[in-house]
């Protein structure tokens, strides 16, 4: 008999990917959606459909029931949905947060206990710590990774929101929850890290501060592979890092992206930390005005300012046998060619 899968947030860059594998993997794969969602990459005749709406627990109590009712329970929770930008700060509170405690609930109230509740959440959680710089380093790095025993210090209302639901699901006696953190992702239908590939195919490329800053990245595919290593394995209460294995330096991204698009010429701006705060500052004022949220907002000052993007995954690899597919540059290249096909660039 098929395991039965729900995945939150499965229109979006990640969840729709999240998807594909559970179909290829023989799941009978729920995506929930909302009305409004897009299905341009839910198209498999074979997905099941279920509009939840976690703002309202009576709402979404009675959806999983009408579900229960029908088909019988989930065996897992894939929960995906989220939010990575808001126009107020609560906002993150709610749709982070607030949305996966009335999920938990909807589920334990209408007796649907999944074996496993797998949660999406971020690197962000820990914030900017073991950002002085080591010495003893044989490896050239300036920093030391983040571990998994580290106290998180999230100074964004997203990693603070995303925090808060770790402490949640921990604190539920006997639930089967299993967390990953991943680090910056990236791959086809992605639309943030698009933005510097379409800056870069007009010659510009923006980057901030002049001290050394060491980062990560996870092709779509290694973090969907990882998840699903966690969930074939049956693995709860867990929390595990993801990343390709390597540390870059900032630039390497955008310079693989002028590599991939051909481009010979760009400008490379390099912008003081204090004009970036500035910048996000007002960004965010005339977001609030429009009442529409930017890319450019306090939350992502802190994300350009951090230095320090450098997470251990040894337990990932050890515990789940992870092997990522992809470097930055396999990434990169077959991201970008996506981006021509599609027409983005």
């Amino acid at each position: 008999m098929k395991k039965s899968i729900l995945i939150t947030g499965a229109s979006g860059f990640i969840g729709s990917f999240l998807v594909e594998e559970a179909l290829k993997q023989g799941f009978e794969t729920w995506a929930g959606i909302r009305k409004t969602s897009s299905k341009k990459y839910l198209q498999d005749k074979h997905i099941h459909f279920i509009e939840l709406d976690f703002s309202d627990l009576d709402k979404l109590c009675s959806q999983v029931r009408e579900k229960n009712k029908k088909h019988g329970p989930w065996d897992v929770v894939l929960h995906a949905a989220g939010v990575t930008k808001c126009l107020h700060r609560e906002d993150f509170e709610k749709y982070n947060y607030n949305a996966t405690r009335n999920l938990v609930q909807a589920l334990r109230e209408e007796g649907m206990k999944p074996k496993q509740f797998v949660y999406l959440s971020s690197l962000s959680v820990f914030g900017p710590i073991r950002e002085k710089p080591v010495t003893t380093n044989t490896n050239g790095l300036l920093y030391e990774p983040i571990l998994e025993t580290d106290e998180p210090e999230p100074n964004t209302a997203y990693g603070e929101s995303k925090c808060r639901t770790e402490k949640y699901l921990r604190s539920l006696i006997d639930y089967p929850y299993l967390i990953f953190r991943p680090t910056g992702v990236y791959g086809p239908r992605e639309r943030d890290y698009y933005l510097m590939a379409k800056s870069i195919s007009q010659h510009v490329d923006f980057s901030v501060g002049y001290t050394k800053q060491e980062i990560t990245f996870v092709y779509v595919k290694d973090l969907v592979q990882a998840i699903f290593l966690g969930i074939n394995q049956e693995k709860t209460k867990r929390e595990y890092f993801v990343s390709d294995g390597h540390v870059y330096e900032s630039s390497a991204f955008s310079d693989l992206i002028q590599k991939e698009l051909g481009v010979k010429m760009v400008f490379h701006i390099k912008a003081p930390v204090w004009l970036l705060k500035a910048i996000c500052f007002v960004s965010g004022k005339f977001a609030a005005l429009l009442k529409k949220p930017s890319t450019l907002n306090m939350d992502k000052y802190y994300i350009m300012k951090q230095r320090n993007w450098q997470c251990d995954i040894e337990p990932l690899i050890k515990e789940l046998g992870y092997k990522p597919k992809y470097n930055l540059a396999k990434g990169v290249k077959e991201t970008i060619a996506w981006y021509k096909e599609e027409k983005w660039l």
